[in-house]
């Protein structure tokens, strides 16, 4: 059904285009005919408009993996540089938090950790919608802070780290499914905000993959049971995302090339002092608007990423 729908929203795009198109036909001839300033402004404008749809058509089409369509699994974990770095990561997620409100979707926080004064350790969230991977699959590695410190009483200037990792939603139609007696499932105390309850009562859970090793854990809901489901999601996306990165490289070996997103080798810089820009040092594309670019106007980034990688 849903595939379903994403087809008639397609069809119903090019429909509705091929209607204004002759509509701005119309307002061309009449603006020409009658020398009329108003109907030259009316289709000036409405000429804007369908280039900007037409634009946003076009990076659709720049999404063809085969997870592109899927909705995101986002992870945010703060690197070397203590409270600096987990405000930092805090930071990161506000302006994905603040991206998906800007395209209208649901972002849902599955799993933080608090840092001991600010920020987050880490934070994995699920943000929804057609193609959510296939835009923030770009956002994968170390994204790189340059600021006056707020936390350093001579506010010296600081570098910070955090490491974004992003893995397509498993699905339960065309995915392997995670067998039970593969699961083991710990049940622990959570940390951090939450109030009494949550420090009474083990409802926070650690799910551990036995035939790959890979653990997971969920401390958000004070419910065990939603905890395990949002752990389950997380570690549903994670094994998905081994076995692409599998696939990856044995792609990438065939090429004679492969490139990991490793501590040292971000992709990003966000200058906050002593000037102000932001640098995607894969393809060299700068803003000099880091503020709006934190409140959540990356799609240039994205958008820059996805055409470099074409050529």
């Amino acid at each position: 059904m849903q595939k379903l729908a994403t087809l008639k929203e397609t069809v119903s795009f090019w429909s509705t285009l091929q209607d204004k198109l002759n509509t701005l036909l119309d307002l061309i001839e009449l603006a020409i005919s009658d020398n009329d300033m108003d109907f030259r402004e009316a289709a000036e404008q409405e000429l804007s408009d369908l280039t900007v749809s037409l634009e946003q058509e076009e990076f659709k089409l720049l999404l063809s993996g085969e997870y592109d369509n899927r909705s995101a699994i986002l992870t945010i974990q703060a690197g070397a540089g203590g409270t600096d770095s987990q405000d930092w990561a805090e930071m990161l997620f506000n302006m994905y938090a603040k991206w998906g409100q800007l395209h209208k979707r649901n972002v849902q926080v599955l799993n933080v950790s608090h840092g001991e004064d600010a920020g987050y350790r880490t934070v994995t969230v699920q943000v929804e919608g057609d193609f959510a991977y296939g835009y923030l699959e770009k956002e994968t590695g170390v994204h790189r802070l340059v600021r006056q410190s707020p936390f350093d009483p001579n506010n010296a200037r600081h570098t910070s780290f955090a490491v974004v990792e992003v893995m397509p939603v498993a699905s339960a139609q065309s995915d392997p499914v995670i067998r039970s007696e593969d699961i083991k499932m710990d049940a622990f105390r959570s940390s951090g905000p939450g109030g009494q309850n949550v420090q009474k009562v083990a409802s926070a859970v650690r799910l551990t993959h036995i035939p790959s090793g890979i653990v997971v854990s969920c401390q958000t809901e004070r419910s065990q049971h939603q905890n395990r489901e949002y752990a389950m999601r997380i570690l549903n996306a994670k094994l998905l995302a081994v076995e692409k990165e599998r696939r990856d490289k044995e792609v990438a070996d065939l090429r004679g090339e492969r490139v990991n997103p490793e501590w040292g080798n971000q992709i990003r810089s966000y200058v906050l002092h002593p000037y102000k820009q932001v640098k995607d040092h894969r393809t060299d594309f700068v803003s000099t608007d880091p503020d709006g670019v934190l409140e959540g106007h990356i799609d240039e980034f994205i958008k820059a990423y996805m055409v470099k990688s074409l050529q």
